[in-house]
């Protein structure tokens, strides 16, 4: 596995080496060692996943609040995303920054997001299917966004996402200077 740092360090993109022969090739897409060896000795405890139908179809920014905040690594088993991580940490010289790479399954690459960052994707392809490992349970309670288009962070969404297919809770959320529940 390669571990590649993104301009906000504490997020990494994973990219896990493909072994191709004519039957078609083999990955190990998760082991905690690997992580564990640049100091993410991280407990996962749950898989979730979702498949977007429509390209252009956006989730996010979602995060939990402590003490059910979730680090997540992510990756995409068929389609491609573009996949945004926020800083959400107030007292974080990077705060309100975001970093997005393509995940594409494809390519096999993953992307590491932390606690303390709000995360968020948009699909780029019909039927994509999104695998991610979370460190803590769901907790409705705890459960919070920033708004997906939110002007003050501006997150570089695809030139031609004009009319995204969000949920009514996403499309609600309220915006980064209006969120009264972040990291500190």
């Amino acid at each position: 596995m390669e571990l590649v740092p993104t301009e906000l360090p504490e997020v990494i993109e994973i990219r896990p080496v493909r072994h191709g022969d004519d039957r078609g090739w083999f990955s190990e897409v998760y082991k905690s060692s690997v992580l564990a060896d640049v100091g993410l000795d991280l407990d996962f405890i749950q898989d979730n996943e979702s498949v977007s139908a429509k390209p252009g179809t956006l989730r996010g920014v979602h995060y939990q609040l402590p003490p059910f905040a979730q680090a997540k690594l992510v990756r995409v088993v068929s389609g491609a995303i573009l996949d945004v991580a926020v800083d959400l940490r107030r007292s974080s010289p990077t705060f309100g920054h975001w970093v997005a790479r393509t995940l594409a399954a494809s390519a096999g690459n993953q992307l590491f997001v932390p606690e303390g960052f709000g995360h968020a994707f948009c699909t780029l392809e019909a039927s994509t299917h999104v695998i991610y490992k979370v460190t803590s349970r769901y907790a409705p309670e705890a459960e919070r966004a920033v708004r997906w288009d939110d002007p003050d962070i501006g997150i570089a969404w695809p030139a031609d996402l004009h009319d995204p297919v969000v949920s009514a809770k996403d499309a609600a959320a309220p915006t980064l200077d209006a969120q009264p529940d972040l990291f500190e």
